[in-house]
């Protein structure tokens, strides 16, 4: 689709860093979390760094970790796929609000076979990671794909090693869909994976898919794409398959009550609606609500204004779904409402 340019500044590691700044600067902002929305704050930090002279130092090491580091105050911002519950939210004494949306795709290495050509099904994927399918040749996939040569062969299941909001929405949509994941595994951005090897990072289960004949696991969108990745087709809740899209993730967003949810905290997975695409979601900003270095908590928030405002554009090339605009606006409503400087007045 629009994915035309391939950010240069995209890190391929198990601890993904981009550090938008040639020197330490006061106003430079320090993040850690989620590796699903990297590749967009990549794009964005690049371009606010060319327009404003301040840079972003974000540590793509996954939701888990970004939690720990906000937790921990050693970072400006984290980011998490995974809402935290506003129970934890007031106890740590954090905010938390959307940033961007997207999707995640299963993406398997099949001579043969041709990107979006395998059909899936929830119940199926969820079968292969609970060990149950262990052949690509097993007839719950052939009856899904009449008249498609899927090399018969082991399948090699790729999961995250970290803890992973990609994996909360991966595990979150599996459970939705197969009571015995839902029992055996759950949902939660660290489980206790039954099969498979594990990889660190979107990069590392990409990057494992990529070497391992035969494999199958879960990327955010833009890495399949920027990977040249086969994808696969999924089924939705409204029983049609689907091509993972943008327009499909913003289908699935259609619905989603913000105002009603504690912090913003929507899940997205496993929406009604034919163009929903099934594994969709948000990713989320946490900031403590008494700001310590208000100068920085303020330059946190003139960044994701910024992106916001300019950087819609960036998202939709690299398929992501950009906030709508009356959701913006509750944003910056919520920004006003809960981040204080030392004094109590409010930073943004």
């Amino acid at each position: 689709m629009r994915l035309k340019h391939l950010f240069s500044s995209l890190v391929v590691g198990a601890a993904a860093v981009m550090a938008f700044s040639s020197a330490a600067h006061a106003a430079d902002m320090t993040g850690a979390g989620a590796t699903f929305p990297y590749p967009i704050y990549a794009k964005w930090a690049e371009a606010y760094k060319a327009s404003t002279g301040n840079g972003l130092n974000y540590q793509s090491v996954g939701s888990g970790a970004g939690i720990k580091q906000i937790k921990a105050k050693t970072v400006d911002f984290g980011a998490s796929d995974m809402p935290l519950k506003a129970e934890e939210l007031d106890a740590e004494g954090l905010m938390q609000f959307p940033a961007i949306m997207g999707g995640v795709v299963t993406v398997v290495n099949l001579d043969g076979v041709a990107p979006g050509q395998l059909k899936l099904t929830g119940p199926v994927v969820a079968d292969i990671y609970l060990g149950k399918i262990t052949n690509w040749n097993a007839p719950e996939i052939a009856a899904l794909n009449p008249g498609v040569k899927i090399p018969a062969g082991e399948i090699t299941v790729v999961h995250r090693a970290d803890g992973s909001g990609t994996s909360f929405l991966f595990t979150d949509y599996l459970s939705k869909t197969s009571p015995a994941f839902k029992t055996q595994i759950g949902a939660g951005t660290a489980v206790k994976w039954v099969v498979g090897v594990g990889g660190k990072g979107n990069e590392g289960v990409a990057a494992n898919v990529q070497r391992i004949k035969g494999s199958i696991g879960y990327v955010e969108w833009a890495y399949a794409k920027k990977n040249k990745m086969s994808h696969t087709q999924l089924k939705n809740k409204d029983g049609n398959y689907l091509q993972p899209d943008d327009d499909f993730f913003k289908a699935a967003a259609a619905n989603a009550e913000w105002t009603k949810t504690p912090g913003f905290g929507v899940v997205l997975t496993d929406q009604a609606g034919k163009n929903s695409w099934p594994i969709t979601g948000v990713s989320f900003i946490l900031m403590h609500k008494a700001q310590a270095d208000a100068n920085k908590g303020k330059e946190v928030i003139k960044f994701f204004d910024w992106a916001f405002k300019n950087g819609g554009a960036a998202a939709v090339e690299l398929d992501y779904v950009p906030l709508p605009p009356a959701v913006v606006k509750q944003v910056q409503d919520a920004w006003k409402a809960n981040l204080k400087d030392a004094s109590g007045k409010a930073i943004y």
